[in-house]
């Protein structure tokens, strides 16, 4: 039975960038919808990381690599979002590499994101993924996450098109606020011109 490690990165050595960078590249290779038309390069995705790591350092982001016998095989991150998005987060590039698919590391990752999202009194995750990635739907849909819209085909990878799918998963609101919605009323409101 493999070992497996869920890690929360401040900083990233050069063994954890070189295995991250394996896990986007090979993941990209085998057709993975991260984000990148083809492989990237070790120095694209360093610069990335080091990016996300100040964010990090900075408390608006957290980054998670789950290990496999003590490599990293699989990466996920959340961002938080700015001005009057601080209470909202994005889940972005959620990862496993090919060879450790089947391990439950997708889980791992995302659950991990959303526990530490909550410790982080983050109010509402949201996520975005191809309309075709149905195993990533599935995951996200047992883990809470609800859709709440889909761009047709928005998505494009040379000539073919994907839906672009959003999910949020609320965490919870601080006692006292004002759940307002679609209400009438108050800063940023317009009448119905009907």
């Amino acid at each position: 039975m493999p070992e497996i490690e869920l890690r929360w990165l401040t900083e990233a050595d050069d063994r954890l960038r070189t295995e991250i960078h394996t896990v986007v590249h090979d993941v990209v290779a085998a057709g993975g919808a991260v984000g990148y038309h083809e492989p990237p390069s070790f120095e694209r995705i360093s610069t990335w990381l080091d990016g996300v790591l100040k964010q990090v350092r900075e408390n608006d982001a957290a980054f998670a690599a789950a290990s496999v016998d003590n490599v990293v095989q699989a990466v996920g991150l959340w961002r938080r979002g700015t001005a009057v998005f601080q209470h909202r987060a994005e889940i972005q590039q959620v990862m496993a590499h090919p060879s450790a698919r089947g391990l439950g590391l997708g889980r791992l990752v995302v659950q991990g994101l959303v526990d530490r999202a909550r410790e982080a009194r983050i109010e509402i995750v949201r996520l975005g993924v191809r309309g075709n990635n149905h195993g990533a739907i599935e995951l996200y849909e047992s883990i809470g996450f609800r859709e709440y819209g889909r761009m047709p085909n928005a998505i494009a990878v040379g000539n073919e098109r994907w839906d672009a799918v959003d999910m949020y998963l609320p965490l919870g609101y601080p006692e006292g606020t004002i759940l307002n919605g679609a209400r009438p009323g108050g800063l940023g409101s317009s009448p119905r011109r009907s």
